[in-house]
């Protein structure tokens, strides 16, 4: 444990997967109610810069694509995943994971924004064009990164692709990690707007590379760990000094908490007894 962990650790969001479905939740809503509203909800750093600072948060509302039953599926798959990665990781590291991954991605776009004025393009975009070309940052690439951090730390775990082709998550990351290279080679089109969406994917997946090339060397599987905790209980209660020891047949009030305990006075030294043996004991002189 970092010493960054021990003093902020107790601030650390519980239950975040749930949190980040309810913020999804929002989102529809209000996709529901007003769709335009959205337009002033995403990650625009041009917006941002010109005064419109609420955005740094409100693009978490947005979803990741549009409301369907197969939408549904895949947020309860991420919720799913995403609570065995707070398990397994604890409540600190997985929001280290994923708070990482959104300023990640803040970054990313006010770096787009700088690259996009360095290339010239600054002179003919205007408010509208900025506005459409923010729509890519977005917490899609996070949950992919969600997904890929799993495949990391559970490898040999079983998913039904389509639900009837049974397949590993390592192979299940690696594919993913190879679509999501390719799109980022081979984005054609627009130029203005490729600059934006490369770097939304790169700077989404950021902290699945950290977390990476953390671990590759000290990464523990599921089983290490829940058997690295049994070890440290065991540990703990073998070391574990007991209050109330007897003299005769070793019982202690951690082995029975309702025994009791008494020094026997005619007995030379401090020899404690319990109930049974306090009175037949043979006194030592």
């Amino acid at each position: 444990m970092s010493n960054f962990e021990k003093r902020f650790g107790k601030y650390a969001i519980r239950n975040l997967p749930l949190i980040l479905i309810i913020c999804y939740v929002v989102g529809y809503l209000i996709e529901l109610i007003n769709p335009q509203l959205q337009y002033y909800m995403t990650l625009n750093p041009y917006a941002i810069l010109h005064g419109q600072v609420w955005r740094l948060v409100t693009w978490i509302l947005i979803p990741p694509s549009s409301f369907s039953l197969f939408t549904v599926i895949m947020l309860f798959f991420y919720y799913s995943i995403g609570v065995s990665l707070e398990r397994v990781w604890g409540t600190y590291q997985y929001n280290v994971y994923m708070i990482s991954g959104m300023l990640f991605t803040i970054a990313g776009s006010f770096a787009a924004l700088g690259v996009y004025y360095l290339m010239g393009y600054g002179g003919v975009a205007d408010e509208y064009n900025m506005q459409v070309m923010s729509m890519v940052f977005s917490t899609y690439y996070i949950n992919m990164s969600i997904f890929m951090a799993y495949a990391a730390t559970f490898p040999n775990a079983v998913v039904l692709l389509m639900f009837i082709i049974p397949v590993k998550m390592k192979w299940m990351g690696i594919a993913y990690s190879a679509l999501l290279l390719f799109d980022v080679i081979s984005a054609t089109g627009n130029p203005m707007v490729n600059i934006f969406y490369r770097t939304a994917i790169v700077a989404s997946l950021l902290n699945f590379i950290v977390f990476w090339l953390r671990t590759r060397m000290r990464h523990m599987a599921p089983k290490q760990v829940i058997r690295r905790q049994q070890f440290k209980s065991q540990v703990h209660q073998t070391n574990k000094i007991t209050k109330h020891k007897c003299a005769i047949c070793g019982r202690t009030d951690e082995d029975d908490p309702s025994l009791e305990f008494r020094f026997c006075s005619k007995c030379n030294g401090n020899y404690e007894y319990c109930q049974y043996h306090l009175f037949t004991h043979e006194h030592v002189k």
